[in-house]
């Protein structure tokens, strides 16, 4: 689905079409993250079964990390989780948000035992097995730390990437490690006391020049997928330029917020009462994004992770 903001008026297209609705200059701005093995299961010394995710490395050796444990409310510090007769978890302290402080343990390098023992984080609704598994990816994910992928990504392939390029599109590339927190639901009525997990993100020098001299030049910037999107705009000086280097955003967007950086936007359709949707709404406008949904619920897109995509320019 295309939805143009200008003309308030929107299209049916395949994906493939996406092409004739971009212009020679244009920059998309792509998450090159890539969705790491962070599931595990396994179990307490008394026999118990537990399910660790790890959620974020608080070391450059990936050995302890933040993570979410599940039931949470029987795991205290000190406690073993074992995964194997090579490899378990030790907890070591509560942190904020419900997570724990966790300790990878074994014969092998954190990393190794996290590529060889973990499972891909495949969302609920997934009932996957290793094909699932294989396919949650983006052909373009190269820098590892996600616990979720960049779905607006699924969309592209290398031959579409290549058409691209060759019709004069820009492609240009940031990293933004996905948490779960950028699904969980809005639960609050206030939405501006709901909380953001921090991700962190990274955009090389490169990436910003070449987003600033589009910006400058009167070019578009099309961020694929709402993370692109909250990176961009959280490392954006006020008047809408790119800074390059490392940093982290728990930057929460709802209508109302004004955009800096981007132009144009690929995304999925959401989950109602998402952060994801109210970011959308943002964007192009509330009343416009619900008719949007109407229409595509009348026929019949796929919503979630391997659904269709919308673009809004």
């Amino acid at each position: 689905m295309v939805l143009n903001r200008r003309e308030r008026c929107l299209e049916h297209a395949c994906f493939y079409e996406i092409i004739k609705y971009l212009k020679r200059g244009d920059v998309l701005v792509f998450n090159d993250t890539k969705v790491i093995p962070a599931r595990f299961l396994g179990q307490k010394p008394s026999g118990a079964k537990v399910e660790v995710l790890l959620v974020k490395p608080k070391d450059s050796a990936w050995e302890h990390w933040e993570a979410m444990v599940r039931p949470g409310k029987r795991l205290k510090s000190g406690d073993e989780v074992v995964i194997d007769d090579e490899a378990s978890i030790l907890v070591l302290d509560r942190v904020s948000g419900g997570m724990r402080l966790v300790r990878i343990k074994g014969k092998d390098t954190p990393y190794n035992i996290i590529e060889k023992k973990g499972k891909v984080p495949l969302p609920p609704y997934i009932r996957g097995n290793g094909r699932a598994s294989k396919h949650y990816q983006t052909v373009y994910a190269r820098v590892d730390g996600s616990v979720a992928a960049p779905t607006a990504g699924f969309h592209f392939t290398e031959e579409l990437l290549d058409k691209l390029r060759s019709c004069g599109i820009e492609l240009a590339y940031v990293t933004l490690h996905v948490g779960p927190g950028t699904f969980r639901p809005v639960k609050v009525d206030d939405v501006r006391k709901h909380e953001m997990h921090c991700e962190d993100y990274n955009i090389s020098s490169d990436t910003a020049e070449r987003i600033n001299k589009a910006k400058k030049e009167g070019r578009r910037i099309i961020a694929v997928g709402t993370t692109v999107v909250r990176c961009l705009e959280s490392s954006s000086d006020e008047e809408g330029f790119v800074l390059f280097g490392k940093g982290s955003t728990d930057l929460f967007i709802f209508p109302g917020y004004k955009f800096k950086v981007v132009d144009g936007m690929v995304t999925n359709f959401h989950l109602p009462k998402s952060t994801l949707l109210m970011l959308v709404s943002a964007f192009a406008g509330y009343d416009f994004v619900m008719e949007a949904y109407k229409v595509a619920i009348e026929r019949r897109y796929r919503f979630y992770s391997f659904g269709d995509a919308m673009l809004i320019i």
